[in-house]
């Protein structure tokens, strides 16, 4: 695996521990796809720091277990932004 990647590897995994920030918005911080966000932390990861990649599956695993929450809250506001406007 080529240095670079490896660090940013590392890099991304860092923050979403730090932020319990999910795949969407690691991929926005770092500039790159959700995909690779996702390859990084579920497939290189484990090769690189195990136990990172444990902390880094526990907060995705919590992400993904309230992402119908999420999903909500945005239809919601959704909503309520056009009841507004058309008020």
């Amino acid at each position: 695996m080529k240095d670079y990647i490896e660090e940013r590897t590392l890099e991304i995994s860092k923050y979403i521990v730090e932020h319990k920030a999910t795949v969407r918005e690691a991929a926005k911080v770092f500039g790159v796809s959700k995909s690779t966000v996702h390859k990084d932390v579920t497939e290189r990861l484990p090769e690189i720091n195990f136990e990172l990649y444990k902390e880094v599956r526990e907060v995705l695993s919590k992400n993904k277990a309230e992402r119908h929450i999420r999903g909500g809250k945005a239809t919601k506001m959704k909503y309520q932004k056009l009841n507004n406007k058309i008020s």
